[in-house]
């Protein structure tokens, strides 16, 4: 980019500086043993990081690095040193952003500390969670004693939802709630206990700590009386004096415009496992309503009126009207929803088959529901609004008045547990109502997995190119955006166009091979079955036969991954007897009991097969014996009823686009890199993967595929 002499960049030199912090850690540090891919990513992170114009600028300098490093290439190091001495030196921070806890934990709890003695300048680091994460002490306080004033702080109704969580009796669930928040209460009060709900020994129900955990709508910040021990702003102050901050990609999206991490103008990014943003962007842009537990609606104007009435303040609304108005239309709404699934699913006279969903084509809504939608939405936000000035009100008093600042945050926390569910009915009407050029996604959902009917309508975008590139990259100036699987079919073109990073000029791919020798160390088998895998029942009859016979012969460790629960689960009635004691089936015991496990049969010399679904294709690292073998059931397509997915390909189809060519296939190709790559995890590895999808070699789209994975040494089994 041009040089512009009233905005200098920063100079040539700090990459150089920054690759030389690089160089000085792997020489001085034991473990590490010099990588040309290594250094190559570590040498584009520097020039990349070293170009942004971070702060005050009219026409600031942006530049992003999209980076494909392979298994083995050691990219944490390779980021996240060039980034932390460039950080250090033009006096700002770096925010690593990850997709999974087991990335973040890594960072925190070994390369970070490792790197801070390996780096010639020392620095500080600390990782960043939501605020859900930590507990209200306030809450807390109010609720040890009386476990019974749950509903004081829950938008919910406390007697429907202890049913659901257990079938103990509503006082046996009281009673073991006031013990749960006895001890929590105890293990703060003795310095035990940070009030980080991952620190806890023993994880506590969730629906126990959606009673204490922190939140942003009833928090009353510096007027509530336990403010300065406040275990979400202690935590905040130590991000405040950290160089290095570890988030995660949920977090960072949730965050834009909420200061809860560094502005990300004026900072350092990366966004390690970077082929989950899409996704996540998707998640956190859209939205949906719950039409059927509306219990909160009969509590919401008494907590409105008792809330005035104790603090001698006016509410500007009807509230009893409109709450009650808002629950009727709800319930209409309902009704229709329930109507529209079970015409579509073909729900039979006794009551069967209840759940389901329903996809509005076009993204259009009938007629006959804009009227009912608008109304909630109306009500909705009138509650809204009625809830936001007494909310103003309260933290008024508490400012003016501090002998009531107390009180005053208590009023505030039954006021805010109401929010949350006030705030998705305005934001799911307004994108239900919302149609454009580019239509969204809006389905409706019954479900009975709770014991009871659950009936909700969603909405959601259907492109997360679009949102990220207006709600991230608009504020991102340096970032480095990596992972081992960013290509696809050997190209960077759909993530980029997934990500919203197309046809950017200050963006730069770079493809960083493993230094695996995965033609020595591997191979790839395609089994050709006579079945065509398009016809369900006949391929997975014999794809199951055939990998019963297989398994039969695993001499250490094993992963078989299944494209669906049902799948998986006609494979696992079809083990013999005498295999049964091999294999483990996730879900059937907790995943770090699962691999536990296994690695322990491993380790004693018995055979032990994993089966898994798309959660263990990704991210598991099982090297040498505890995965000699990886058994691909099918190609992994994604399921063709995903509401958005669905929505985006009708959509593309009305604009004479193929979505199978444009997105099913590149989607396809990533996960296929995933699952591949658990096979060979270091230099030693010897590894066999095993597809028993022919189409990955009988294919065109298989070719493609086929060509983007590692260059195993391929071999194709007869029949």
């Amino acid at each position: 980019p041009a040089h512009h002499p009233s905005f200098p960049l920063t100079s040539p030199a700090s990459a150089s500086t920054a690759l030389a912090a690089f160089d000085h850690v792997v020489r001085g540090t034991p473990s590490f043993r010099p990588r040309s891919g290594q250094r190559a990513m570590a040498a584009c992170v520097a020039e990349t990081l070293a170009t942004a114009d971070l702060g005050e600028h009219a026409s600031p300098n942006r530049a992003i690095a999209v980076i494909q490093a392979g298994t083995g290439v050691g990219k944490s190091a390779a980021y996240a040193v060039p980034a932390i001495a460039l950080a250090l030196e033009r006096k700002t921070r770096v925010i690593i952003s990850t997709a999974t806890v087991a990335l973040q934990e890594q960072l925190i709890g070994k390369d970070l500390p490792a790197l801070s003695k390996a780096m010639d300048q020392p620095f500080t680091f600390a990782l960043a969670k939501g605020r859900g994460r930590y507990v209200c002490k306030l809450k807390l306080e109010r609720l040890v004693g009386s476990a019974a004033d749950a509903a004081l702080f829950d938008g919910d109704d406390a007697s429907v939802a202890t049913s659901r969580a257990s079938a103990l009796s509503e006082e046996a669930q009281l009673e073991r709630r006031q013990r749960t928040f006895e001890s929590m209460a105890q293990a703060l009060s003795q310095g035990h206990w940070d009030g980080d709900r991952d620190s806890l020994a023993d994880a506590p129900d969730a629906r126990d700590w959606s009673l204490v955990a922190a939140e942003r709508h009833t928090c009353t910040v510096r007027h509530c009386p336990h403010f300065r021990g406040c275990s979400y702003y202690e935590a905040r102050l130590r991000l405040a004096d950290a160089n290095v901050i570890v988030a995660n990609h949920d977090l960072v999206l949730a965050s834009l415009g909420m200061k809860t991490l560094p502005d990300l103008d004026k900072c350092l990014v990366v966004f390690d496992e970077g082929h989950h943003l899409p996704a996540v962007a998707l998640d956190q842009f859209g939205s949906h309503m719950d039409l059927s537990n509306l219990r909160w609606l009969d509590r919401l104007p008494k907590t409105l009126q008792d809330v005035a009435g104790k603090l001698l303040l006016s509410l500007p609304e009807d509230v009893q009207t409109a709450s009650s108005n808002l629950k009727a239309n709800l319930t209409t709404l309902a009704r229709m929803a329930l109507d529209t699934v079970w015409a579509h699913t073909g729900r039979n006279a006794r009551g069967e088959g209840q759940d389901g969903q329903f996809r509005f084509s076009q993204g259009l809504l009938p007629e006959a529901w804009e009227a009912p939608v608008s109304e909630i939405g109306a009500l909705a936000r009138a509650l809204t609004k009625a809830w936001e000035t007494l909310g103003a009100q309260i933290k008024t008093i508490a400012k003016e008045d501090p002998s009531q600042a107390a009180s005053c945050a208590v009023h505030y926390a039954q006021l805010g547990a109401l929010a949350p569910r006030l705030t998705s009915v305005v934001t799911t009407t307004q994108l239900l109502l919302e149609h454009g050029e580019q239509p969204l996604a809006k389905w409706l959902e019954v479900d009975s997995a709770s014991g009871f009917l659950t009936v909700t309508a969603h909405a959601c975008p259907i492109v997360p190119g679009d949102l990220l590139r207006q709600f991230l990259w608009s504020q991102v100036r340096g970032a480095i955006v990596t992972s081992a699987s960013l290509t696809s079919c050997g190209s960077f073109d759909f993530f980029l166009r997934e990500a919203g990073l197309s046809n950017a000029e200050h963006v730069q791919t770079l493809e960083v091979a493993s230094p695996f020798d995965y033609a020595r160390q591997g191979t790839l088998a395609v089994v050709p079955t006579q079945a065509d895998p398009k016809n369900a029942a006949p391929y997975t009859a014999e794809m199951v036969a055939r990998l019963m016979q297989d398994i039969e012969h695993v001499p250490h460790g094993a992963l078989v991954l299944f494209t669906s629960r049902a799948q998986m689960q006609a494979a696992v009635q079809a083990i013999p007897g005498h295999l049964l004691d091999m294999v483990l089936v996730q879900g059937q015991q907790p995943r770090t009991r699962l691999l536990a496990t296994h690695a322990q049969r491993v380790q004693a010399g018995q055979p032990s097969v994993l089966f898994g679904l798309q959660s263990f294709g990704e991210g598991l690292d099982l090297p040498g014996r505890l995965c000699e073998t990886v058994f691909i059931a099918k190609l992994p397509f994604a399921p063709p009823t995903a509401p958005v997915d669905e929505a985006r390909a009708e959509w593309l189809r009305t604009l004479g686009r193929d979505p199978f060519q444009e997105l099913v296939i590149p989607a396809t190709g990533i996960k296929l890199l995933q699952w591949t790559g658990r096979a060979i995890r270091t230099e030693d590895d010897v590894a066999h993967v095993v597809c028993y999808d022919k189409r990955l070699t009988t294919q065109a789209y298989g070719r493609r595929m086929l060509a983007g994975l590692p260059p195993y040494r391929l071999i194709t089994p007869g029949n």
